[in-house]
């Protein structure tokens, strides 16, 4: 999945397919993610958020199934 760099001091970049509704997180750890079942808006309102780390933290981690794929 191809993914966007983003301006974060946690995260590097993030990508989503929206026909598996699946979204990917790559941190600057060079862990990467992957989250089963978010909406399209909630990928949205990640991308736009001022904070990505707080953003992730509160809205995704833990709240929706995922593994470790990097």
């Amino acid at each position: 999945m191809s993914r966007t760099a983003v301006n974060s001091s946690n995260v590097r970049s993030i990508g989503y397919d929206a026909w598996s509704a699946t979204l990917e997180v790559e941190f600057h750890s060079r862990s990467v993610y992957q989250h089963y079942d978010v909406p399209a808006d909630l990928y949205d309102r990640f991308m736009n958020a001022g904070s990505k780390g707080r953003f992730y933290y509160s809205n995704l981690r833990n709240r929706y199934g995922c593994r470790r794929v990097g």
